[in-house]
């Protein structure tokens, strides 16, 4: 397993540079990313003045010459022009644009209140979704089993922004049934923190569920078929111990799979949920970022965390799905 952990961290260190690359050169060959910091300098942005910069922040260079010197900057420390010097720590993701902080001090600013927001969201529709899906197999063809289907089918039908926005102003604005949704560090204050965020992890988790619902269903149903099932049912195992047990065991390693890249993904970015909640998560950040002026140094480094979340969730599956079905084998 080692030298398959091994293996896998390499292939994910090269999809993290084969990202930046396409990242890099995507918004270095788009609009000339000295223009936003010569209008924020203040005064007037003249030719010669953004001809300086231009020289200054190395835009003038081709973009391997740039590239080589951004990739650089991610294991010694290097010098960022901005308007001005500043000294970039490695690993460097560089200076952003409007406030001259180094991006990557930014982003370990704003991560955990991501990292909140996906870890209560993604347990509430992991739970609910695989509870829910199980009792609907258990109990197909009822009226509880085509409710529920009827019932996730009408809230996938909505838009996620829509549900959340809707939940904003009638459970916060209008009826403030849900106290103001804020981020508050867990280590200053745990119940203000789980309060801030109340909200937020049950739109995200209970709009998110409907899928789990209905692919643990049909992957219980399929399961609950099989010759094996039949067998243990025929010898007098009770029906719960067959459903819950030898069931759900074999049924749960594909929903594992989906868990973890949803989860991933919540990681990179919840950029609904922050922005209509007004969560100051990396999600909100990245999106403020590329609104014009662009803030690339800001883009750079959300696209960068948000692909390492989804490699590594990636691995994390894989080793899972050694331990939650031994036919597997990982070489």
């Amino acid at each position: 397993m080692i030298g398959y952990i091994v293996r896998r961290l390499l292939s994910a260190f090269l999809v993290l540079m084969l990202t930046s690359m396409f990242v890099f050169a995507l918004f270095y060959l788009g609009p000339n990313p000295a223009e936003p910091v010569c209008q924020a300098t203040g005064g007037r942005c003249t030719p010669e003045k953004l001809a300086r910069l231009e020289k200054a922040m190395g835009v003038d260079q081709s973009v391997v010459t740039a590239y080589g010197q951004f990739a650089k900057g991610l294991v010694v420390d290097r010098t960022v022009n901005v308007g001005t010097d500043y000294t970039c720590d490695a690993p460097c993701l560089g200076i952003s644009y409007s406030s001259r902080v180094e991006v990557r001090k930014e982003l370990l600013k704003r991560y955990p209140a991501t990292l909140s927001l996906a870890i209560g969201g993604a347990l509430i529709y992991l739970l609910v979704g695989v509870v829910t899906g199980v009792l609907a197999a258990r109990y197909r063809g009822t009226i509880a089993d085509r409710a529920l289907v009827t019932s996730t089918l009408v809230v996938s039908s909505i838009p996620y922004y829509l549900l959340a926005f809707i939940a904003w102003v009638f459970l916060t604005q209008r009826n403030p049934i849900f106290p103001q949704s804020e981020y508050n560090p867990i280590t200053e204050n745990p119940a203000l923190w789980a309060s801030g965020l109340l909200l937020p992890w049950l739109v995200l988790g209970l709009t998110n569920s409907t899928q789990y619902s209905r692919f643990t269903r049909g992957q219980m149903v399929e399961t609950l078929g099989e010759d094996y099932i039949r067998t243990a049912t025929a010898k007098g195992v009770g029906t719960n111990r067959v459903v819950f047990k030898h069931g759900l065991r074999a049924a749960i390693i594909p929903v594992v799979t989906i868990f973890g890249l949803d989860f991933a993904t919540l990681l990179g970015g919840t950029v609904f949920t922050e922005q209509i909640f007004g969560i100051d998560g990396i999600g909100r950040w990245g999106l403020d970022a590329v609104t014009p002026p662009s803030d690339f140094p800001i883009v750079t480094g959300t696209v960068l965390a948000a692909a390492l979340f989804i490699v590594m969730a990636n691995l994390i599956v894989d080793i899972l799905y050694s331990f939650l079905d031994p036919r597997v084998k990982l070489t």
